[in-house]
């Protein structure tokens, strides 16, 4: 279809109606296994002499067309889709390092990668640092001669710091170090690392790619060779495959991803202007603001400044609770990117597993709420948000 813009991308690529009779939408193939014409054809595909399905672990058409999709959407070779993010995470670093080997982390990132990490190096003598990844040095210094993995997220969640995909990458490259971003806040309508530089980018599709709160999937999207790599190896053993059902329903999130997203991103900016001047927020961090430390970043990184906000509010944590308490319209719930406007409390829900200690030096406070600001009344949003604020002593 030629080289189309990514609004029209998300909604016609990598779908050839005339293959399945003429249907608008693409069909679900919801089988555990496919049949051979004959014994032979069997062991040719086992074999791997004749292309063609075997059993959905090993490939599905309705998961195989939202792979494809992806991979083009970030400007990749190639796509894999996991049960979750978790799984993404987990399958791409087991894929990536040996015992022995050592990673380098963005400081902040989320709670259960967090706990990953560490089982990898109770377990598997796999090490790791976070570090602040705000210019050069700080990473330079930290390298060691069995670093084999650079992992970043940007936004950092749930801090929001940016990282420099373009820096990192440079200084990975000079190296032979793999770069691995997590995207899912922006997803690849407002921000493609791969373009960047990164080596590999992951989701948790459950976000703003599925975008409304009725799957779990994550995602990988990077060279050719090594995707297909972990497919047949990591991804096949272990096992954390994507349903068929649950990739029909991300296919049909994508085609609404451009206009979501740029309901959540002025949606957030109307608040984020709203929340800046109250009287009961203490601070705010967000990257559409002009004061954000690294405002020029964003702007040259992004598209857009995306659909969380995270503030702190006076009282600490039993204001912080109070807040949430109060609200009627957001919903108390973990995840982001859904249709609705959802808030959580990072220090004791997504970053709970995370020492004290390390949560503080990463900047998540008890007093710090994270906003996933939904599709609804701008006005509606922040008239809940508002009588909540006005209700902490």
């Amino acid at each position: 279809m030629g080289k189309k813009d990514i609004e029209t991308r998300l909604i016609h690529g990598f779908f050839d109606r005339q293959q399945h009779f003429g249907s608008l939408a693409p069909p679900l193939y919801q089988t555990s296994t496919f049949t051979f014409a004959n014994a032979e054809q069997g062991e040719a595909r086992f074999a791997g002499n004749e292309s063609g399905y075997i059993y959905s672990r090993l490939g599905n058409p309705t998961v195989n067309e939202f792979e494809s999709k992806i991979a083009d959407l970030e400007g990749g070779e190639a796509g894999l889709a996991f049960s979750s993010g978790m799984a993404a995470v987990s399958a791409i670093l087991i894929a990536l390092v040996k015992t022995g080997d050592h990673i380098l982390v963005s400081e902040g990132v989320y709670g259960c990668t967090f706990g990953f990490l560490n089982i990898m190096k109770d377990k598997f003598n796999v090490d790791y640092d976070l570090i602040n990844m705000d210019n050069e040095e700080p990473i330079k210094g930290k390298i060691k001669n069995n670093t084999s993995v650079i992992y970043i997220e940007t936004p950092i969640n749930p801090t929001m710091k940016l990282v420099d995909i373009e820096l990192v990458s440079k200084i990975a490259k000079e190296r032979d170090i793999f770069v691995v971003v997590d995207n899912t806040f922006c997803s690849p309508y407002l921000q493609q690392p791969l373009k960047l530089g990164a080596d590999i980018v992951i989701h948790s599709a459950t976000k703003y790619i599925g975008g409304h709160g009725d799957v779990i999937a994550g995602l990988a999207v990077g060279p050719d060779n090594f995707i297909q790599n972990v497919k047949m190896t990591t991804q096949k053993d272990i096992g954390g495959v994507l349903s068929p059902f649950d990739a029909w329903l991300l296919i049909r999130g994508l085609k609404t991803l451009a206009v979501r997203m740029d309901r959540h991103c002025s949606n957030a900016h109307y608040l984020f202007e709203k929340l800046k001047s109250h009287s009961k927020v203490t601070n705010i961090v967000y990257p559409g603001d002009p004061e954000f430390y690294n405002h020029q970043l964003v702007k040259r990184q992004m598209k857009n400044f995306g659909g969380l906000i995270s503030f702190e509010v006076k009282g600490g944590k039993q204001g912080a609770q109070r807040f949430m308490n109060e609200l009627q319209l957001i919903q108390v719930a973990v995840s982001l990117g859904d249709a609705e406007t959802l808030i959580q409390h990072p220090a004791t829900m997504t970053h709970a597993v995370v020492p004290e200690e390390e949560r503080i030096k990463m900047g998540i406070t008890d007093s710090l709420l994270r906003l996933s600001v939904g599709l609804e009344s701008e006005q509606d949003i922040w008239n809940d948000i508002e009588t909540a604020l006005n209700k902490i002593n």
